[in-house]
């Protein structure tokens, strides 16, 4: 555990209320955050490091190499959005949580905006080098389908495509019904989601609650992040004994 930082407690009405504030264009400047900037610091900053410090014992077990600093650029994007790249105002309105192992990698996530939670495994199926679920989907695929079986991955997730961080749904999560689309797909994404009326936004059961969803997606993830998966399921089973 981090000792500069609490244990995580829930995220708190305010997180999704100063969101919702930030959301609305007459919000989104510099005088206005400066204004605001003590409401983004306690309500937003703090639990979202809390979050990170605290689940990040979780993912040292589960997979040393995974990120788990809480930390901007490291597990926490920035608030800030780059001038160069992107249009409108000055911040965005949205804060996202991911655990991989670099820049674009494959990863777990927790996206937070004025509507909810949503959180999930983020698979990125491009063909570069260090990213493993392309050739894995060629050399694999009855073992992807069979893992997807096994570990009860199936209809339990909302599959999405990405494409400039806009996100089409597809169906619920099938690996037998839906793997020849994930070959034409370069962004892919399965969450589950948690509206405002949700009490498990506010709790600190959402820890256990994320967790308990990670560790279904893991078997999953491992076929995106190495070309040896079989070795990490092995490790998954034999080692870790981590239920789903």
């Amino acid at each position: 555990m981090n000792n500069a930082l609490p244990d995580f407690k829930g995220f708190k009405p305010e997180t999704f209320k100063f969101l919702k504030d930030l959301s609305k264009e007459k919000n989104n400047n510099t005088t206005w955050f400066s204004k605001n900037r003590d409401r983004y610091e306690e309500n937003l900053v703090l639990p979202v490091k809390s979050f990170v410090a605290t689940i990040g014992q979780f993912f040292n077990h589960l997979n040393p190499g995974i990120r788990t600093e809480p930390k901007f650029s490291k597990t926490i994007t920035r608030i800030n959005k780059d001038a160069r790249f992107t249009k409108g105002g000055p911040y965005r309105n949205y804060m996202l949580i991911h655990f991989g192992k670099f820049k674009m990698d494959s990863e777990f996530f927790v996206y937070l905006d004025k509507t909810g939670i949503e959180y999930g495994l983020f698979l990125n199926n491009s063909k570069e080098k260090d990213l493993y679920f392309n050739q894995n989907l060629y050399l694999r695929k009855n073992e992807i389908i069979n893992c997807c079986e096994k570990f009860k991955i199936n209809n339990k997730f909302g599959f999405y495509e990405m494409h400039k961080n806009e996100l089409t749904e597809i169906s619920k999560f099938n690996a037998k019904k839906n793997f020849e689309l994930f070959v034409g797909m370069k962004y892919i994404i399965l969450q589950k989601e948690r509206k405002l009326d949700d009490k498990l936004c506010y709790s600190t059961n959402f820890l256990s609650e994320a967790i308990k969803v990670f560790s279904n997606l893991y078997p999953l993830y491992c076929f995106a992040v190495s070309p040896q998966p079989e070795k990490l399921l092995y490790d998954f089973e034999e080692r870790l004994g981590i239920a789903v």
